[in-house]
């Protein structure tokens, strides 16, 4: 009898909100079980940065900011909803939300674990991006994944199956309570919603960066859940042109001065206040007749897998040839993702917190890429991959800023192998080579984009080409070791070839396989390989620290070409020796890097400085507050391509007039 009483009371106290309470309840416990979890499998990192009780206790203060945002809008409906002659409705309505909310909540903290494992990061922009190409995405898990995938999803009904008997209430304690106490209850419960999702009285309300209590991003995610992960990153999807105001605000004037302000564009003239980047790049190497130029871009070839530069040895073939070309020594990947290195290699664009400019609607048509500047010297420009080209926006992008043709999967005759991306690296070469064969024959310079993708989870290439790096099959360090043959057999065909010696090729990465370690940015998974090699080139080392923006310049130059572009990349042909810089975007971190001193910004406008030492690959984080000036010079840079894009400042139809190495005039078409 007293235990019905006290059911009663709860009843009573609850009112209309019962089911949200015991939500709410639920919730906290399953996040706190799973962090717990997550804790004590990462506990080596978790301690060598960390202390436990602030973990769990701000862990507990963000699950707080889920719930009450998954019981926002009950809550406000229930004041015209919670009627009694609804009663019913009323009850079966928030119990089938709160349960699907927690079978939800369950589902994203059961995936945690793999994403965590390849991502080094809670689910977050990443996750939904991915949601957007099913087969892919599927194929990918069903592949590489299955025995996860299945327990995952067995494992989300059997606790959805449990909470919903746990949730259940009897009909005799589903009290609405008299209207008097309905209208007093409700304004309370509003306040204490929206209370626990600001979770702070301060000027902004609490974000993914307020729980940021320590120096490694991994660790920190785990102060989070996976819930509010996600959704935050859907909710940042809608401010993406102002994306960059969350690291703070600079005039135009100062942000173009500070952008500008590097010493390999102190040479140029930007004569169009309108078009603040656009100049005249005069090609260093005078050429009778302009070379072709190939992009080879590797997928997921970070510098892990290049002996070289302090990986494992499987890229063999890109080893011998490293001598042939113009080798970077210190070259950086300005994100993780493979658009991100398509907005950088190709369009020399900088990165923002946003999503690339490659799936924005803005940059569409009209957008200055390597294509578009050269489609106007006469180019013939062109896409293959091994794949379906629609993936990650890439067809229409491209066909709209410059690419006359498209080649894809459907498009590569009798392949050896087609997985779950597409064709196997060698259908891609084999077809690219026919491809380049063809276009040489027509007597026009040509510029061709090759996208490889067999260094792609599951991992799928055809036997009988390398001896495995290691055990099993479906491993990266395998799939790399085939991508690199692939790549030296297109290159042995490619020297014997008619094309050779009117063609530059630029083997570059896109970015790293899997972007994790202890740092708060991870540096050492953002280097990667690139070279430069074809035509009449005298092998070198470029040993300035360089970005992935700062190869179509230098291409342009090498190839013999003098264009009018907004590209502000370095051009190393006419600039070989002054210090560099990279822009790294990690997440909701940016970071300027300036030889091995580093500024980053945080997205709550705080800004920390740091030192990254390259043979020890650690990154130690200063005491001393960033200065004024390095946090305005590292702010610009990141503000600048926002702003460019926001306000359609990038063309990619725009002409100079050309007096020397400047611009005298500058028009747009």
């Amino acid at each position: 009898m007293t235990q019905i009483k006290q059911k009663n009371t709860l009843a009573m106290l609850c009112g209309p909100y019962l089911y949200l309470m015991k939500m709410i309840l639920l919730g906290l416990v399953l996040l706190s079980a799973s962090r717990i979890g997550l804790v004590l499998w990462q506990s080596d990192r978790v301690l060598a940065v960390a202390d436990i009780g602030p973990i769990f206790l701000q862990g507990v203060r963000a699950d707080l900011i889920l719930l009450c945002l998954l019981a926002a809008l009950p809550v406000l409906l229930a004041l015209p909803l919670a009627q009694s002659r609804w009663q019913h409705f009323w009850f079966k309505a928030t119990y089938l939300w709160s349960l699907l909310a927690l079978v939800a909540v369950v589902f994203l903290e059961l995936s945690t674990p793999a994403f965590l494992q390849q991502y080094d990061i809670r689910p977050n922009r990443l996750y939904i991006e991915y949601l957007k190409y099913p087969k892919e995405v599927f194929s990918t898990l069903w592949q590489g994944f299955r025995t996860v995938l299945i327990a995952g999803v067995a494992a989300t009904l059997a606790v959805g199956y449990g909470l919903a008997r746990l949730l259940k209430v009897a009909p005799a304690e589903q009290q609405l309570g008299s209207l008097k106490r309905r209208l007093l209850l409700w304004p309370l419960m509003v306040l204490l919603v929206f209370a626990g999702i600001r979770s702070t009285t301060d000027h902004r309300p609490a974000n993914p960066a307020f729980f940021a209590i320590t120096s490694d991003a991994m660790v920190n995610s785990l102060v989070i859940n996976s819930g509010y992960s996600v959704l935050y990153a859907l909710y940042s999807l809608r401010h993406e042109e102002r994306s960059t105001d969350v690291y703070g605000k600079l005039d135009s004037k100062t942000m173009l001065e500070l952008s500008r302000n590097w010493p390999w564009l102190q040479k140029y003239s930007f004569p169009n206040p309108e078009l603040p980047t656009l100049h005249w790049q005069q090609a260093a190497v005078q050429r009778p007749k302009p070379k072709n130029i190939v992009i080879i871009l590797q997928e997921s070839l970070g510098a892990t897998f290049v002996q070289s530069l302090g990986g494992a040895a499987v890229t063999p073939e890109l080893e011998k040839l490293k001598s042939d070309g113009i080798w970077f020594d210190n070259l950086y990947a300005t994100g993780t993702r493979s658009v991100r290195g398509i907005e950088a290699v190709v369009a020399g664009f900088m990165p923002t917190p946003a999503q690339s400019v490659v799936k924005l609607s803005n940059s569409q048509r009209g957008f200055a890429t390597l294509a578009s500047v050269l489609q106007q010297q006469g180019y013939q420009t062109q896409f293959i991959y091994g794949g379906e080209a629609h993936f990650d926006n890439m067809r229409s992008f491209f066909t709209g800023n410059g690419f006359h043709q498209i080649v894809d999967l459907p498009q590569i005759k009798n392949p050896v192998l087609v997985g779950s991306w597409g064709a196997s690296d060698e259908d891609l070469f084999n077809t690219a080579h026919q491809q380049l064969t063809q276009l040489h024959q027509q007597d026009q310079p040509f510029f061709s984009l090759i996208f490889t993708s067999s260094n792609h989870e599951p991992f799928e290439f055809p036997d009988g080409r390398i001896s495995l790096y290691q055990e099993p099959k479906a491993t990266a360090y395998n799939a790399v070791k085939y991508a690199d043959w692939a790549m030296g057999q297109f290159i042995a065909k490619a020297r014997q070839s008619e094309y050779w010696q009117d063609t530059l090729f630029l083997i570059v990465a896109d970015h790293d396989n899997r972007v994790y370690g202890s740092n708060l940015v991870p540096v050492e998974k953002f280097r990667i390989p690139g070279l430069i090699l074809g035509a009449d080139l005298e092998p070198r080392h470029i040993t300035p620290l360089a970005s992935q923006i700062d190869l179509a310049p230098t291409l342009l130059s090498l190839a013999g070409v003098s264009a009018c572009h907004p590209m502000l990349g370095r051009d190393f042909v006419a600039d070989p020796s002054s210090p560099g810089r990279a822009l790294l975007q990690f997440d909701n971190l940016f970071a300027l890097m300036t030889e091995q001193q580093l500024t980053i910004l945080k997205p709550d406008g705080s800004a920390v400085a740091a030192n990254y030492d390259q043979t020890s690959r650690t990154l130690k984080l200063s005491t001393q507050p960033v200065s004024p000036a390095a946090q305005q010079q590292a702010l610009a840079q990141v503000q600048l391509p926002s702003f460019l894009y926001r306000e359609q400042r990038y063309p990619g139809n725009a002409r100079c007039e050309a007096v020397g190495a400047t611009a005298s005039r500058v028009t747009a078409k």
